[in-house]
């Protein structure tokens, strides 16, 4: 073989390395280590299942990846992101300009709305000053807890907060708390069980899109920007075929999410 054959399949074989180097294989999702049904949780065998465990699945088939889920503590999971634990946060994080100081985001992929629950009862009030001295449930690092910070704890409530949605939820459940605010989607699911039948919705808290930001995406760091431009093909991909519709369909969360428009 010449030195100038050699040279061109040296040529021919780096080239062929560098147009398949932006797939990704082997996604790895970090997702919080504990249950937010119904979006992540665990069945009894362990599996990771859930509306965003769908639309994971069905998002990796379109892209041409293999994805695994990385279990993670929610207040560590950007940081994580960033020491490269895992290549995309997958937990219903919202997107908020606070947040994408430090990571990218990915478009929208769901919305909902932000409430308050607490005991069932006539009083339906839940404005920041009729909860003055009353006791507010949150996850930390959370944008609800961020909400509650701004335009309650002003008003004199008491904002406590709980390393994981689960542990609000039993504290209301047993009377420690008056209210909790969270997700109205995941709340849903507890007011749903057993556990959650101590409760009612207050309703949904007016909007801050400075707080609670336009809708949950995936976390990216800075630097990838190419998986970031991949997935937000996936996720506009999923919205034109239908399969957003199909997988909320699943969860029978019709009316409960908003997903992305098609194009």
């Amino acid at each position: 073989m010449t030195k100038t054959k050699t040279l061109l399949m040296a040529a021919l074989a780096a080239g062929t390395m560098f147009a398949a180097a932006p797939a990704y294989a082997d996604l790895k999702m970090g997702v919080a280590a504990e249950p937010y049904a119904p979006f992540t949780s665990k069945d009894a065998s362990g599996k990771w299942v859930g509306w965003e465990v769908d639309f994971m699945n069905a998002l990796c088939a379109d892209i041409g990846e293999k994805c695994a889920i990385e279990e993670v503590a929610w207040d560590g999971i950007i940081p994580a992101l960033q020491a490269k634990k895992f290549d995309m946060i997958m937990s219903s994080m919202s997107i908020t300009p606070e947040r994408a100081k430090t990571i990218n985001f990915s478009n929208m992929y769901y919305n909902s709305a932000a409430v308050i629950i607490g005991a069932k009862s006539d009083d339906k009030d839940f404005s920041p000053e009729h909860l003055k001295g009353k006791t507010i449930g949150v996850q930390v690092s959370t944008t609800h807890a961020a909400y509650l910070a701004k335009y309650y704890e002003p008003k004199g409530a008491v904002i406590k907060t709980y390393a994981t949605q689960d542990e609000a939820n039993a504290d209301l459940a047993a009377g420690r708390l008056d209210y909790i605010m969270a997700d109205g989607v995941a709340l849903g699911a507890f007011l749903d069980s057993s556990q959650g039948g101590c409760c009612e919705q207050k309703g949904a808290v007016p909007i801050d899109i400075d707080i609670l930001g336009p809708g949950v995406g995936f976390g990216i760091r800075k630097e990838d920007t190419a998986l970031l431009d991949k997935v937000n093909k996936g996720i506009q991909d999923l919205a034109n075929n239908g399969t957003f519709d199909k997988i909320t369909a699943t969860w029978k969360l019709e009316g409960k999410v908003v997903t992305p428009a098609k194009k």
